[in-house]
């Protein structure tokens, strides 16, 4: 369809003077979704099986796609190839694969005719992948070149991994509190309505990741009245 409505364009804009031939076009699909596609790339294998020689007259229009998700940063990494570095960058995943990428590319378009192709991979880069964080957006847009985005990047590397470090460290100690709170909570059970009540309900109690939630249970092991009381307010709760 694109192809199409391009060469209508063509032809009512006078682009193509008549009785000129139309142009090729080369269509390209650039896809970059988490699901792998699984469209047909050629129009015909979309329409039934024509018989008695009509198959010749069934349209006919195919496209190269490039699945971003098909290709490993293995296959890309040894590529010298633009697209291969978009691809890389769009999947990394550390600030660290990034980096590399800008190396990559401040080797390869080092030719004062490559200028433009450089700065547009700066603006891509900026607008694109460090997106995300608005303060540290007005921080980037003031890097004009790729040469100035790597030495903000590696200055902003070393703030992004401490802040990991703490991330993980705090979800470490959550996690560590709220396993206690379990612990603590299982034992409770076991005091009130037995050992194979305890763990019957086990199962819910473990499953249960909010510390609120197991808050709330805490109070039902002494306001319920007995122990089918409290399994149906505990499930309920987890349900929820």
């Amino acid at each position: 369809l694109y192809s199409l409505l391009l060469y209508q364009d063509l032809i009512q804009s006078k682009t193509i003077k008549k009785g000129d031939k139309l142009p090729p076009i080369f269509p390209v699909v650039l896809y970059n979704g988490e699901q792998r596609w699984n469209s047909a790339t050629e129009l015909s294998d979309l329409i039934i099986d024509l018989p008695g020689g009509l198959e010749h007259y069934k349209p006919s229009a195919k496209y190269l796609l490039l699945d971003e998700g098909c290709y490993t940063n293995d296959t890309l990494k040894p590529l010298k190839n633009l697209v291969a570095a978009i691809f890389r960058l769009e999947n990394a995943q550390t600030p660290d694969e990034v980096s590399e990428v800008i190396d990559n590319l401040l080797d390869w378009l080092k030719s004062p005719e490559q200028a433009i192709i450089k700065r547009n991979f700066t603006l891509w880069i900026k607008r694109v992948l460090l997106s995300d964080n608005k303060e540290e957006d007005v921080l980037y847009e003031q890097a004009n070149n790729l040469m100035e985005l790597k030495v903000m990047l590696a200055d902003r590397f070393s703030q992004w991994k401490e802040n990991y470090k703490q991330e993980y460290l705090e979800k470490g100690i959550e996690k560590g509190e709220i396993n206690k709170e379990r612990s603590l909570l299982l034992r409770q059970i076991k005091l009130r309505f037995g050992g194979s009540f305890c763990h019957t309900i086990e199962p819910i109690i473990v499953s249960i990741a909010s510390t609120e939630r197991l808050d709330q249970i805490a109070d039902w092991i002494i306001s319920c009245q007995d122990k089918h009381d409290f399994q149906t307010q505990v499930e309920q709760l987890s349900k929820t």
